[in-house]
């Protein structure tokens, strides 16, 4: 069914709790005979509940109380209400009688027509009974701006239970990768077509690798790696170059960079497990120097 702006008024009101006692009983009424009434009182205490649910309740002092009695003259203790007595009706003379009912059929002529105050009366309840929700929606609206701005600005002035909790976020920060170190790569050969090893040095860590590539395997023999610079009294020793296709070693770490970068790198050809004298004892079959193939801090590929 339709229903006008009273009806729905007067669901909002019985929504936020400021009927007396008569309109809520006239509206509990409704509900109970109406189940489209009931879904409107609903949805008016659906919507008002959320500012209503911001708003702590509030236990007034006593003097308040006190107060309210004392202005409404209920303070301290009453005194019975006795009513007087009334005077015992007398009839009236008969001269009287008929002046009354002159007087009131002069005045009955004389008075202006009945003005009906229905409309007026329906009107001014509909507006003061809108003023009244919009007056606590308002205050309701304002409580819950109040609210949102402590929980921003001060929430530590706000009770435990409605304080905001606090969230914790990870972030990743992703960092660049360091620059690369440069790579020195030395092609260890008798010729130039025909490589044996392949040298690599990384000049941040001085580790090297050695990369079998052309070399052919000695019988009962060794391949020994040699670093020689005019720096050094004498050819230096880097181990033996290990039967497989990739050998590792960190030993030039214990060399300067300029006496790496500027060496010449020999192997030559000793016995089983490399020469026992410090020193190389076979003839040098390979050898080569240093270029550089990565220049320092060039971007890694991912």
């Amino acid at each position: 069914m339709a229903y006008s702006e009273d009806h729905i008024a007067l669901a909002a009101e019985y929504a936020l709790g400021t009927l007396d006692a008569d309109e809520r009983a006239q509206v509990e009424t409704m509900m109970a005979v109406d189940k489209e009434f009931t879904a409107i009182v609903q949805a008016w205490e659906f919507r008002l509940g959320v500012l209503n649910q911001m708003v702590g309740s509030v236990e007034p002092r006593p003097i308040v109380w006190e107060n309210i009695q004392r202005a409404i003259g209920h303070g301290g203790e009453q005194a019975p209400l006795v009513l007087p007595e009334a005077p015992p009706e007398t009839p009236p003379p008969s001269t009287l009688v008929a002046a009354n009912d002159a007087y009131e059929a002069a005045i009955a002529q004389a008075s202006p027509p009945v003005v009906d105050d229905a409309n007026v009366i329906r009107l001014a309840g509909r507006a003061k009974r809108w003023r009244n929700i919009a007056s606590a929606t308002g205050a309701l609206a304002a409580a819950l701006v109040v609210m949102l701005a402590m929980q921003v600005y001060q929430p530590d002035l706000l009770p435990q239970a409605i304080r905001p909790k606090p969230r914790i976020q990870t972030v990743e920060i992703k960092t660049p990768p360091p620059p690369a170190g440069a790579q020195y790569v030395a092609l260890l050969q008798s010729d130039s077509n025909s490589p044996a090893f392949i040298l690599t040095v990384d000049a941040a860590t001085r580790n090297f690798t050695v990369r079998k590539v052309g070399a052919r395997p000695e019988p009962g023999k060794s391949y020994e790696l040699w670093i020689v610079s005019d720096k050094l009294q004498r050819p230096r020793s880097l181990g033996v170059i290990g039967g497989n296709d990739f050998t590792a070693r960190p030993v030039l770490s214990g060399y300067a960079p300029d006496v790496v970068n500027q060496a010449t790198f020999a192997v030559s050809v000793e016995p089983e497990g490399g020469s026992t004298t410090g020193a190389p004892t076979g003839p040098v079959v390979f050898s080569g120097k240093l270029i550089e193939t990565v220049p320092q801090g060039a971007p890694t590929a991912r």
